[in-house]
């Protein structure tokens, strides 16, 4: 089974599972950052499903319902973000609409930049051209090929931090993390995580391509069970009005616990500000 669809199974959230079937479970806050009679684009948080799964049929809440909800008209997805990961998620609000930014996302002609925690200090930018085979769900691609040749990955990763904090999180007495900004160039399933392991740099909290000692300790010292990763930005041609929209979100509060954890105070962030404080970089819109 996919990892997304169990959502960062651990001790705790078992525990609370069983708690919540005693309660009412309240619907996870969404934030509209972009909206006119075409378009919406929510920040979708982090352990929320885009829209209904198989995998997950105990969920009552999905992005698409909560923006169908808020915004009073029916929405079209027009890509997906994982389970775990957070950000900026963009529907249509017609067919025809949708179709357009899909063909947009399938041209590449939509720019993608997300921000993610890794394990280890990084210190060159680059681009990494590296293959990735379909990974397949046990019962969702029980018929697909298994031997179906791998496809086409490319994503540009750039360094912004770097930390060392003295606590062990494994065979060292120390622990390294860095802050990366990841550009995807094609949109393959967990092609950042799994690009980010291939390069010995894996995304905190990445139950499935991740290290779990790591991730054992960022929980357990920050007290935070997350992934670490977040779509920050999305910039596409409007479908109508052929502008050219950049949609930002601003980071949850607990990338700033965190950050100053690492000892990245604000100093050290102002120098990336144009990386992680949004800027209103749209045209005319409610946003």
């Amino acid at each position: 089974m996919n990892q997304d669809d169990i959502w960062l199974e651990t001790p705790e959230n078992a525990l609370n599972a069983s708690q919540e079937d005693d309660s009412e479970e309240q619907a996870p806050e969404i934030e509209i950052l972009y909206e006119d009679e075409h378009l919406v684009a929510i920040h979708k948080p982090a352990g929320l499903l885009v829209h209904r799964s198989y995998l997950a049929r105990r969920e009552r809440f999905f992005a698409m319902q909560l923006t169908r909800d808020l915004v009073g008209c029916h929405v079209f997805p027009v890509h997906r973000l994982d389970r775990p990961t957070s950000g900026v998620l963009l529907f249509a609000k017609s067919s025809e609409v949708a179709n357009a930014l899909c063909e947009q996302f399938a041209s590449h002609t939509i720019e993608k930049q997300y921000l993610a925690l890794v394990r280890g200090n990084m210190h060159e930018s680059g681009i990494l051209d590296y293959a990735l085979k379909v990974e397949l769900d046990e019962l969702g691609d029980k018929n697909a090929d298994p031997n179906k040749a791998a496809q086409e990955a490319v994503t540009a990763y750039e360094p912004l931090l770097n930390t060392e904090i003295p606590y062990p999180s494994g065979r060292y007495p120390t622990s390294r993390f860095a802050l990366v900004r990841l550009s995807p160039k094609t949109g393959r399933k967990h092609q950042h995580r799994r690009h980010m392991a291939h390069l010995r740099h894996p995304i905190v909290g990445d139950t499935t391509h991740g290290d779990g000692k790591q991730n054992a300790f960022f929980r357990e010292h920050f007290g935070i069970n997350r992934l670490w990763l977040i779509a920050k930005k999305l910039s596409f041609t409007h479908p109508v009005t052929q502008v050219r929209l950049s949609i930002e979100t601003e980071l949850e509060p607990e990338w700033e616990t965190v950050f100053a954890e690492l000892g990245w105070d604000e100093a050290t962030l102002s120098q990336q500000a144009e990386l992680l404080i949004a800027k209103d970089e749209m045209p005319a819109g409610n946003a």
